[in-house]
């Protein structure tokens, strides 16, 4: 298993923060891995919402579907399968100054064949980990 977090704080207030945080859509914004992130239902995000997400990582194109798992005034949990890995990223948002620090935390758990492939894998999300915490402080502070 693999485990990245990074905290970081970013300008909107919480209540901002998570209203675009919920809608994993939105990674195509700020997760320089997201090719493409479609939402498969309809209606408004809650949890059980789901999406489509292909990724591109050290080259190897990947698609997870990631459902909605929690959602409350101060975080934001989807949890993304396919047939070779299991991730859950969770996403904690709460008040700092005059606008917000934020907690990314990705859980990785690569299996089958894939699973020998895990010490490269910490690798390689650690590089996507900070390259996600500068895009999401880009995109964040635009809102």
């Amino acid at each position: 298993m693999t485990t990245i977090s990074r905290t970081f704080t970013v300008d909107p207030r919480p209540a901002v923060m998570l209203d675009y945080l919920k809608d994993f859509a939105n990674a195509e914004d700020w997760d320089p891995g997201t090719e493409k992130c479609v939402r498969l239902d309809d209606g408004p995000v809650a949890v059980g919402s789901t999406w489509k997400n292909t990724s591109k990582i050290a080259g190897v194109s990947t698609e997870l579907v990631y459902e909605l798992t929690e959602l409350t005034d101060a975080k934001v949990v989807f949890h993304g399968t396919n047939e070779t890995a299991d991730t859950t990223d969770t996403i904690e948002v709460v008040a700092s100054g005059d606008g917000s620090e934020i907690t990314y935390t990705a859980v990785i758990e690569m299996s089958g064949a894939a699973k020998l492939a895990a010490p490269v894998v910490k690798l390689v999300f650690e590089k996507i980990g900070s390259d996600t915490e500068d895009d999401m402080v880009t995109v964040l502070n635009r809102l």
